[in-house]
């Protein structure tokens, strides 16, 4: 797997991104070659051709990827992704004849656009039938054991049989139910298989629960140094799925990570991006808001914004701003978390929270320092203790600025279960463990995909 901004990509992505750049630049290149002719290094190089293309490019992966086609997991069937593609055609297509409307000087030629679209559709259906093959050949995947037995083994088998991006396939795995003293033996036994000249297989995951006394070192030692990848079961799980699994973490997991270390010089810089881009927001959004504030009032009585109390930095209590969602008696019997189709939302509310309209005012708060742009979304202090008490590792949130937008919203969504904020917690000690600025940026991109796609609200 390839590490972009502290997140792992699997390889096979990255080369069917690079490969997809290359077609579609080429579709457009050989249009404009087959129909400009001797006049094509003119078009290139004195009226932006070579730009344009470029252009072309960045927009047809950019709508690829908004609509989930790197993202093979989010994809239930192969038919889902000829339609998707289909679709990103058809929207490059309405998209491309709006531009030369209104801007005739953006083509390339005349039909330059439109003989490129064909050869374009074409290129990119034949291009991932043939990468569905590829892909498929034995010889592109990884052979892989797993070494364990329980919860933990399981969770990493179901993991690569769903991820075949990942590019592993589990050849063996036996959920060995001896007693604890047997499982050594057992599991030594398990690896002398692979001792020989053709091991059949090509990395083998430790996912053993009880390390103490059960683990077969010299078997996994001798596999190491005959070329064998020998790798744990928590950084697997935490490459493939972004997050850390609370049930394989221990406090040696933070003591000694390369990660969890929040430098000074590393906050200022979070901070001025987060102040810079929240001014930049409300000064776009600021001609909007008017049409918001009526919106609100229509919607049903009471006031036009909402303040609630959160639990923030080193847990300190601070007010957010939201624009009212929901009727005023909401809450009259107690705090409660939303719920997806909740009743207490208006029906303008709903649409605000699905476009993460209701949010704007937060931006007040990032401006303020009470949150960053980017990390956990803050708690209630009415359900801190509760979560706390529940959840391992909870308070670790509370380490740095809870933020507008974070890792867990864009990787998760919204969480209002003591298990989905179990899981929540994962993906943001996970952001917390590689936070970078880097890191920042890529969630704020991430982020306009989420709210076009209107994905995590309740």
């Amino acid at each position: 797997m390839i590490r972009l901004f502290n997140v792992y990509y699997p390889t096979r992505t990255i080369v069917l991104l690079l490969c997809e750049a290359l077609i579609v630049s080429g579709s457009f290149l050989l249009a404009t070659v087959a129909l400009v002719g001797p006049d094509t290094y003119l078009v290139l190089n004195y009226e932006y051709g070579a730009y344009k293309i470029l252009g072309l490019t960045v927009i047809t992966l950019l709508s690829s990827y908004y609509f989930d086609l790197y993202e093979p997991q989010r994809i239930s069937a192969r038919w889902e992704i000829y339609f998707r593609l289909l679709l990103v055609l058809g929207f490059l297509s309405f998209l491309l004849s709006a531009i030369t409307y209104f801007f005739p000087a953006a083509d390339l030629g005349r039909y330059v656009l439109v003989l490129g679209l064909g050869l374009l559709t074409a290129a990119l259906v034949a291009w991932r039938s043939a990468y569905e093959w590829i892909i498929g050949r034995e010889i592109f995947r990884e052979r892989v054991y797993v070494l364990g037995a329980g919860e933990r083994a399981q969770t990493v088998v179901q993991t690569l049989r769903t991820r075949k991006d990942a590019g592993m396939e589990v050849v063996g795995w036996d959920e060995i139910s001896f007693d604890k003293e047997q499982r050594k033996e057992a599991f030594a036994s398990a690896l002398q298989q692979f001792m020989g000249l053709k091991p059949g297989v090509d990395r083998v995951i430790v996912a053993v629960e009880d390390r103490r006394g059960e683990l077969p070192v010299r078997e996994l030692l001798k596999l190491r140094f005959n070329g064998i990848v020998v790798e744990d079961a928590a950084t697997l799980l935490e490459r493939l799925t972004g997050k850390l699994h609370l049930n394989s973490l221990s406090p040696s997991s933070f003591i000694y990570s390369e990660g969890f270390r929040i430098k000074p010089s590393q906050q200022i810089a979070r901070r001025l991006v987060s102040t810079l881009t929240a001014a930049i927001g409300l000064l776009i959004t600021l001609p909007f808001l008017p049409f918001l504030i009526l919106l609100v009032r229509f919607s049903s009585p009471g006031p036009i914004f909402f303040h609630q109390v959160r639990v923030g930095m080193n847990g300190r209590n601070f007010k957010v701003h939201k624009f009212r969602t929901m009727r005023t008696d909401a809450e009259a019997s107690g705090a409660k978390w939303a719920t997806k189709n909740d009743p207490r939302v208006t029906k303008i509310g709903m649409f605000m929270r699905k476009t993460r309209l209701d949010e704007l005012p937060q931006l007040w708060n990032v401006l303020c320092g009470d949150m960053g742009f980017v990390g956990p979304r803050p708690e209630r202090p009415e359900f801190v203790p509760m979560l706390v008490e529940k959840i391992p590792y909870f308070e670790l949130r509370h380490m740095i600025r809870p933020g507008l937008t974070g890792w867990a919203q864009v990787r998760y969504g919204y969480g209002a279960t003591l298990a989905e904020a179990r899981e929540k917690l994962e993906f943001d000690l996970y952001y917390i463990k590689h936070m970078t600025l880097g890191l920042d940026l890529l969630i704020m991109f991430e982020t306009v995909k989420t709210i076009i796609r209107r994905q995590g609200a309740q």
